[in-house]
């Protein structure tokens, strides 16, 4: 009766010796690493990890409790630090902390316990200055930059996209693209010199201009860029479609496709979710890992799906879910593009929570107007990604792998159900994929990651320009924020930011 008995207290506690690890952890043989122990890496929002260890030196593989492990930053010089730390528990053993600066401070102590026992080699100190994001102190040297950001280098869609251009001449690119394409699409012509972004809108909606501006300042802040000259498209589609290389055009855009030309870039959604994580979003690639739903036993086993009726196939989605709801579960929250055929693909249903997604095995990935700009935060969840074939594509989409990070599906869904009983009936391989799915997107869609995604395609674009960047007739200034409440002290050299009269 008292092994059952005891059995019956550690369930209620979440604390099984070898399970869940609350009475093994060993708090100094725990691991502490990433990015945000590094005073020169400045995010956003920082993070860094921690692997629960027991006494065994084994790592964990389940969570020891979600308050396992209590973070605490301060230093010498304040009181108080005004930081937000958030411990995320990925349930599976290990820790994402991340924490957003609002001042910049000097020799930051990062103290991480476990029932007050000091964990790895806590504390631990970022000596120096430690400049949070809205300090605007660039890293002169770019090479510095990427050593400490470990950027990669290269990116393969990087390198695919510029091979079409033997050179770009800024002169003629600044007389030729507004003319070709200013009257009927939404551009954005940017030129940064001296580290300063100027730009000039072409067409009626450019409320998207918001999300370059915010990246570009948010580089700039950081690293000292090139001096480059570029359009940005701010529609959902890709422009240049030009077959003869003769006549491209270098167009920056959020998503590329098979018939395009287009210069990828990382989509403003995901940009978007790494300079506001902690605060304007609540889905990121870093709140994900903490929602991924119950463990994988525990899932539905049902293929799942929600948005809206932006594609003809998303319909037929709707109608392959009525005609087999055990197993599918899919439905629209909203109509807009096919709004007379409500009465037969309705009623709407509510909204239902991102990381509610992750109580299904299964999650069906469908192109939009153009490519679905969820896979990252579906990919970084614990469920198997069902991907449709697709002509349009994400700067990340070339590294991916059918059947290592996703299972393919027809782009007109004609073996969804197949590959949903492939999925079922070969349950360990199923999982397999999701886990690697979900690593590639811990890797390889971080918020560093981005950065340095946006910096070498700058980089590398800027080796190609034969004629000078020039800040044109009708450009204006973009202005960093103004933080008079927390400014910071920048103590590298700063560039030179005095732009030549150049108009």
């Amino acid at each position: 009766m008292l092994p059952r008995l005891m059995l019956l207290l550690w369930l209620l506690k979440g604390e099984i010796p070898g399970a869940h690890g609350g009475s093994s952890l060993d708090a100094a043989r725990s691991l502490v690493w990433g990015p945000g122990l590094d005073p020169e890496v400045v995010l956003p929002a920082r993070y860094f990890f921690i692997q629960a260890v027991d006494g065994k030196g084994r790592n964990l593989t389940s969570s020891p409790g979600e308050k396992a492990f209590k973070v605490n930053m301060e230093t010498d010089a304040e009181a108080f630090t005004r930081i937000w730390v958030q411990v995320l528990d990925r349930q599976d053993g290990s820790f994402l902390v991340r924490y957003r600066m609002y001042a910049s401070y000097t020799d930051l102590h990062i103290h991480i316990q476990h029932k007050d026992k000091p964990v790895g080699k806590s504390p631990y100190v970022l000596k120096g200055p430690v400049y949070h994001e809205a300090c605007n102190c660039p890293q002169p040297s770019g090479a510095e930059w990427e050593k400490r950001m470990k950027c990669p280098d290269s990116f393969p869609q990087i390198d695919e996209d510029l091979s079409v251009f033997r050179h770009v001449d800024p002169d003629l690119i600044a007389r030729e693209v507004p003319a070709r394409f200013g009257q009927r699409q939404s551009l954005c012509h940017y030129t940064l010199k001296n580290n300063q972004v100027y730009v000039k809108t072409f067409g009626e909606h450019v409320g998207f201009r918001i999300f370059m501006d915010s990246i570009l300042l948010s580089l700039t802040r950081k690293v000292q860029l090139p001096d480059i000259e570029f359009f940005v498209n701010l529609g959902d589609w890709p422009l240049e479609k030009s077959k003869s290389t003769a006549k491209i055009h270098p167009i920056f855009s959020w998503c590329g496709s098979n018939n395009t030309r287009d210069i990828v870039m990382p989509t403003y959604d995901l940009t978007e979710s790494v300079l506001e994580t902690m605060g304007r979003v609540s889905l990121d690639m870093m709140s994900v890992q903490a929602n991924t739903g119950p463990p994988w036993p525990q899932k539905n086993s049902t293929a799942f799906w929600r948005g809206r009726d932006s594609r003809q196939e998303r319909l037929e989605l709707v109608k392959l879910s009525r005609a087999h709801p055990d197993v599918i579960d899919a439905a629209f929250t909203n109509f807009f593009f096919f709004k007379h055929n409500e009465s037969l693909y309705g009623p709407l249903v509510k909204h239902v929570s991102f990381f509610d997604f992750f109580k299904y095995k299964y999650q069906i990935n469908m192109d939009g107007t153009v490519a679905a700009y969820r896979l990252p935060y579906l990919l970084a969840g614990d469920s198997l990604v069902l991907k449709q074939d697709s002509g349009y594509y994400e700067h990340f989409y070339s590294q991916l792998q059918p059947w290592i990070h996703y299972v393919p599906i027809r782009a007109d869904l004609s073996d969804l159900l197949e590959k949903i009983q492939w999925a079922k009936n070969h349950d360990d391989q199923a999982r397999s994929i999701a886990q690697r799915g979900q690593q590639f997107a811990r890797s390889h869609l971080m918020g560093d990651q981005i950065f340095c995604y946006y910096y070498k395609l700058f980089q590398k674009y800027a080796a190609l320009q034969i004629t000078e960047p020039k800040v044109r007739e009708g450009m204006e200034l973009v202005e960093h924020p103004t933080d008079d409440l927390f400014p910071c002290d920048c103590q590298r050299t700063k560039p030179n930011t005095e732009a030549k009269d150049e108009l």
